[in-house]
Parts: C-alpha cells; sequence; structure tokens
C-alpha cells in the first residue's frame, strides 16, 4: 500500500479477514504435526517416556528467546512492498518448511531434537507477528472477528494434521508401523503434507493482504530512543499493565495442561487403552493412529465451538466464559484416566476443543485493549512468557516427576494437567476485574472488547 496512512483504519470485509488469517492455518498445522507424533517419533528412535519432557524443549526455549525479539523488531520494520510483518512471516515458513520436510528422515534421536529447535524457531518467526498483525490491521470494533478467525484457522489447520497419519493409514494404506529406530511411512507422509500447507498457506497470506504504513514516522518515543532491544523488552516487561499482569498469570497454569497432553497423549492412548508395547507392535501403531485422530476431533470442535464463542461471552462476560471453557478442559483431561472404551476418547476431546477455542482467543481479546499501540508486537511476544516458561520448567523438571513421583505413569501426568487448568479457571474468574476503574480500559462484559480505545 503506497497511500500516506491517515491513522483511520478502514473496516475490512469479511473475505479480507480471512485471506490476513489463512497463514495461521498453515502455521498451526506444522505446530500440530509436531505435538501429535513428536512423542511417538521420539519412543520410536528410543527414547524414554521421562525423556519427553526436556525432548520437548525447542518449543518453549526458543519461543521465550525469539518472540520478544521477532515482536520489536517487527514493530520497527518498514518494507514499502512487503511491509512491516509479512517478512517475517514469510522467511519463518520457509525454513519451518524445510524441517519438516527433513523431520521424518531422522534416523537418530540428536537428529530429531535438533531438527525440532530449528521447525520450532522458525515457527516462532512466522507465528508472533501475526497476533500482532490482527491489531495492525483491523479497526477495534474487528479486532475480536480478527483473533475468532484466527482461532478457526488454528482448528481446522490443527484437524487436518492431527488426523493425517489416521489418514494415511486408512485412507491411502500406508504403514504404520516401523522397525525400532525408524519412523513409519504414514508418518513421513504427513510431514512432507505438511509443509506443502505451511509454505502455501503462509504465501498466500503474504500476496493477498497489505499493511499499513506508519502515519507519522519521524515520530518516536524519546525515551526509548536511548535503550537498546534486550532495553526495551525489560523496560517493557517491568511496566505491563495491570490487566497484562493477571492474565498472564492465568496463561502461566493453563498450558502446562496442555503440554502435559502434547507429550502424553498420544503414546498414552497407544499404551493404556489399546495394550500396545512399542513401535514395531500394530496394536501400539493403531493407538498411536487413533490418537492422534482424537486430537484431530477436539480441532474440528475448536473449529465450531469458535462460531459460537462471541454469543456465549457476549452473554456471561469474558471472564466467566474463559473460566468456564477451562473447566471444560479439565474435565476433558482428567476423564482420560478413566477411559477404556476407546469411543469416549471424543468425549473427552469435546472439552478439550472447548477449551482450545478459548485460550487462542480469550487471553488475547482480554489483553488487546491494555497494551500501547506502538509496543503491541514487544507486548505480544512478551505475553508469550507466560506459555513457554512453565514449558521450559515442566521439560527441565517433570522428568524426574514422571520417573520418581508418577512411576512413568501417562495418564497421570494427563490428569495433572486437567487440576492445573482448574487452577487456571479460578484466577481467571476471581481476580481478573470486568468492572469500569480510574486509570484503566473501560471493562465491559461483552466480546466486543476491542470496542475500548487502546492507550
Amino acid at each position: 500500500m503506497s497511500t500516506a496512512y491517515t491513522g483511520v483504519k478502514p473496516k475490512l470485509s469479511l473475505s479480507q479477514i480471512i485471506n490476513m488469517s489463512v497463514g495461521f492455518f498453515g502455521i498451526q498445522f506444522g505446530w500440530d504435526l509436531q505435538r501429535a507424533n513428536m512423542g511417538r517419533i521420539y519412543e520410536n528412535l528410543g527414547a524414554n517416556p521421562d525423556d519427553i519432557p526436556l525432548l520437548f524443549l525447542a518449543a518453549p526455549l526458543t519461543g521465550l528467546l525469539v518472540q520478544p525479539i521477532i515482536g520489536y523488531m517487527s514493530d520497527r520494520t518498514w518494507h514499502p512492498k512487503w511491509g512491516r510483518r509479512r517478512p517475517y512471516f514469510l522467511v519463518g515458513a520457509v525454513l519451518c518448511s524445510i524441517a519438516l520436510l527433513l523431520m521424518p528422515h531422522s534416523s537418530e534421536l540428536w537428529m530429531a531434537a535438533g531438527l525440532l529447535w530449528v521447525l520450532d524457531t522458525f515457527g516462532n518467526v512466522s507465528m508472533e507477528p501475526f497476533r500482532a498483525f490482527v491489531t495492525d490491521k483491523l479497526p477495534d470494533s474487528q479486532v475480536n472477528r480478527g483473533f475468532i478467525m484466527q482461532s478457526m484457522m488454528i482448528g481446522l489447520g490443527g484437524s487436518i494434521a492431527s488426523a493425517l497419519p489416521w489418514i494415511m493409514r486408512n485412507i491411502f494404506h500406508v504403514a504404520n508401523t516401523a522397525s525400532q529406530g525408524s519412523i513409519p511411512e504414514n508418518v513421513k507422509w504427513s510431514f512432507y503434507i505438511g509443509a506443502f500447507f505451511f509454505l502455501s498457506a503462509v504465501l498466500y497470506t503474504v500476496f493477498t493482504t497489505n499493511e499499513y504504513p506508519p502515519s507519522e514516522p519521524g515520530k518516536k518515543d524519546k525515551s526509548a530512543q536511548s535503550r537498546d532491544g534486550i532495553g526495551e523488552i525489560y523496560h517493557a516487561l517491568v511496566n505491563m499493565p495491570k490487566r497484562m499482569q493477571i492474565i498472564a498469570l492465568v496463561q502461566f497454569f493453563t498450558w502446562p495442561g496442555l503440554f502435559l497432553m502434547w507429550f502424553y497423549y498420544t503414546t498414552a492412548v497407544a499404551v493404556n487403552v489399546f495394550g500396545g508395547k512399542d513401535a514395531s507392535d500394530p496394536v501400539y501403531a493403531a493407538g498411536a493412529d487413533f490418537g492422534s485422530l482424537t486430537l484431530a476431533y477436539y480441532s474440528v470442535v475448536t473449529f465450531l465451538f469458535a462460531l459460537v464463542l462471541p454469543m456465549i461471552a457476549d452473554r456471561l462476560g469474558r471472564k466467566l466464559t474463559h473460566a468456564l471453557c477451562l473447566f471444560c478442559g479439565a474435565l476433558g483431561l482428567i476423564s482420560v484416566s478413566w477411559i477404556h472404551d476407546k469411543y469416549l476418547l471424543y468425549v473427552a476431546m469435546t472439552g478439550i476443543g472447548i477449551a482450545w477455542a478459548s485460550i487462542l482467543s480469550m487471553p488475547y481479546a482480554m489483553l488487546s485493549g491494555s497494551l500501547p499501540k506502538d509496543k503491541v508486537g514487544i507486548y505480544m511476544g512478551i505475553f508469550n512468557f507466560f506459555i513457554v516458561l512453565p514449558e521450559i520448567i515442566a521439560s527441565l523438571g517433570f522428568g524426574w516427576l514422571m520417573k520418581n513421583v508418577l512411576n512413568n505413569n501417562r495418564l497421570l501426568a494427563i490428569e495433572l494437567g486437567g487440576f492445573l487448568f482448574i487452577l487456571a479457571g479460578l484466577i481467571c474468574y476471581f481476580f481478573i476485574n470486568e468492572k469500569k476503574s480510574d486509570g484503566d480500559e473501560t471493562e465491559t462484559t461483552r466480546l466486543e472488547i476491542i470496542e475500548q480505545k487502546s492507550i
């Protein structure tokens, strides 16, 4: 967009909002492929259950380091053709797609772990600017629609990605077993397809959207000019808005529950529900494929529930809506331990899908109105701290707990995640204030949250 931007954002059509969200479909494709399959890949290559948390350290650590840096950089980037956020979408997508193509050729545990670091680093490069992209592009009255559309794309991408191993086995009859030290063919083809969707979806958004140039490129925060990137990130961190502090605490206890599910759910289904032994056992392979299929189902629930979530939050308020959704997710996680009939896993995953739809939108919706407009990217990166820090803690310490306290029982780990959901829901309901108060942005009980004026 070459014309000067006056600072007034026009309302976008539904097709334009879809175009700017399609890239998230591809990004989520990459994330859900690894969430559904990396535990299986690691165990196929010889890892024990207590090794898994440490091997998943790549995602949170790269998120902790990469997202605030990319947020800071993208806030200060402008190119007349490529804009502010889109260069990061593109570079991250190209390198992530290469990692997805290489991952199924891992022959050693260290190789798979190393490629996961590459995948997660550049996945964060692509993903972080997308949250700021919504605030950049949409007027206040449409920001909610932007986040909900991202949730729908996440649900759609995640459902297809998680189901791919089952689809490849049951529709295309690709082998789903492999000797110890190898990766099954249906998992390999899932990663190949994932690389295609990741890159093509991001390219679609890059080439069908534009960005608004800075309306006052010469006007800068004088106090910020004296700080370097690290100093600016630190300054923003210690001066977080009060609202952000509470929502960050909710995130801190929410995400470990998700991580424990992603660490152990697929293999728990294979071993505890189906009774399989290892990667060479056809019963184990069938269980792992079925577990991936139920993960795909919860992403479908996420997609569908996102359609009605605005109406629910409009009636109940954002904090009560988010708390109730977290309680649904807690029931879903805890109930996995009670299930012996594989088809009841769909009931459990319904609760997870409801929670996931809210996790992907409500915290950002509650947060958005409290952020300074010129620091949206950096604050979205800092907000990610409270997603990745608990995963780092879990990755470094949960292996010991798994081995010495839970006796490598995958179901107990998933159940613990459910209780963390309950804690997060209680914090959300009792500590987030939705009433108007002096010095803060106007709080309402409507989901049209971004109709409030950003500071």
